[in-house]
């Protein structure tokens, strides 16, 4: 009974002790997180105004008061938009037939090894050769969707992998009763695979879009710099809001570096409610929500 008890305590001790570096590695990985949030809460108020949201730079001098940051916030919205209507129906096909099609052939083993590679590759460079090969070689101008171009490069294997691993987790029992019923193998990825890895690819996605939307190097060599409201993407140069926050804290004045944390801000919060209509999105879609 005594050996029993012993071990018994050792057990609680050692659950104990787990237990406790697990809440001080949670901590550790909190207190960065919201020590940045609180930076750039309190130093970002102090111009989140409406003038901040529905003006431009057009005509602000570099150590002029007001000014906004609205010809950015038009400019990261399209060129996230387009980023994703390019690189979400490209991944999510790549993914549906690396699960459903592939079956570990050398197609297969080759768009994975490609994919992998895609993963590493530094954001630059995907910004280097949107300029080498769309400006300096086809002839074509400093653009929203050059800067679309190169993020989309740095969206799709995000987007790949979420959806492959969320496909994986389909059960292939529901595959199976599918067939069962004689329904085609398209007609079962569309109706039965895909809605119930909904939630999960939307997440991926919205995961590949928080990543691209801070993307400050790509857009430096394609999308260059203006202080005017651009709302068309193709053509003429289009500021957006990384490049915003880049262009005015390099500015040696306190009413810049105040914009450039409005604007670091201002981009948290759009990914936010951008992820928060993914969420509401989701439940929507849900097989389960009528349950």
């Amino acid at each position: 009974m005594t050996a029993i008890q012993h071990i018994s305590t050792g057990r609680r001790i050692k659950d104990r002790v787990v237990q406790g570096l697990v809440y001080l590695a949670f901590a550790l990985a909190v207190v960065p997180l919201v020590s940045v949030l609180w930076l750039v809460i309190s130093n970002g108020l102090a111009r989140f105004d409406l003038e901040f949201l529905t003006h431009s730079m057009n005509g602000i001098g570099a150590r002029d008061a007001g000014g906004g940051a609205y010809h950015a916030i038009i400019g990261t919205l399209e060129q996230v938009l387009l980023a994703s209507l390019i690189s979400v129906p490209i991944g999510l096909f790549t993914a549906i037939y690396l699960v459903e099609y592939g079956n570990g052939g050398r197609l297969s083993r080759s768009i994975s090894f490609f994919v992998d590679v895609m993963t590493g590759i530094p954001s630059v460079v995907s910004g280097l050769f949107v300029f080498a090969f769309w400006i300096l070689v086809l002839g074509f101008q400093y653009s929203g969707w050059a800067g679309a171009i190169a993020l989309s490069i740095l969206m799709m294997p995000t987007v790949v992998r979420s959806a492959e691993e969320m496909l994986r987790l389909v059960p292939n029992d529901l595959r199976e009763a599918s067939y069962a019923l004689g329904v085609p193998k398209w007609r079962t990825i569309i109706k039965v695979v895909l809605p119930t890895a909904l939630t999960g690819i939307i997440t991926g996605v919205m995961l590949a879009v928080a990543r691209v939307a801070g993307e400050t190097a790509p857009l430096l060599m394609t999308v260059f710099f203006t202080n005017s409201i651009n709302n068309d993407p193709f053509s003429g140069p289009q500021m957006g809001l990384p490049l915003f926050v880049f262009d005015q804290a390099a500015r040696p004045n306190d009413t810049a570096v105040d914009r450039a944390w409005t604007g670091a801000l201002t981009l948290i919060l759009i990914v936010m409610l951008l992820n928060l209509v993914a969420r509401l999105i989701a439940w929507w879609r849900a097989p389960a929500r009528g349950r």
